[in-house]
């Protein structure tokens, strides 16, 4: 079985250091699968469903990722991302309620800069509630 070494880091923590099977992160341009060897890379990732399988035909554990990139060199994987959660780390309610605030401010004049914070926010908590649900069901 061929693994890489997986590290992926948030502001707040280390959310995994150690072998990997498989990667499956939402790229800018669609998702993107890292395996053992992968060619060296970066990676921009989009706020969406991060997959990873720790060994070979072993169970998946799903997280939810925000906005980052991804670093693959030398059988190594460096993952750097705004928000890593898994689903039965995030709150649904406090979810919720910074969707409604990001959907009223999109409703409100804004500046192009503060329109496009307020998608980045409303796409995390979106990220956010699909992955509570992928946990409750």
């Amino acid at each position: 079985m061929a693994t890489f070494r997986l590290k992926i880091i948030t502001s707040r923590r280390i959310f995994y250091n150690g072998p990997c099977h498989m990667l499956v992160i939402p790229a800018l341009d669609g998702e993107k699968a890292v395996m053992a060897h992968h060619e060296e890379m970066i990676i921009a990732i989009r706020p969406g469903e991060m997959r990873i399988q720790f060994e070979e035909n072993g169970e998946w554990e799903y997280a939810a990722v925000g906005q980052g990139f991804c670093q693959i060199a030398n059988n190594r994987a460096t993952l750097l991302a705004d928000l890593i959660e898994r689903p039965e780390e995030v709150d649904a309610n406090r979810a919720r309620e910074a969707l409604e605030r990001a959907q009223e401010r999109l409703r409100q004049k804004q500046s192009v800069q503060e329109f496009h914070m307020t998608q980045a926010a409303m796409a995390r908590a979106l990220v956010r509630l699909k992955e509570t649900e992928r946990f409750i069901n």
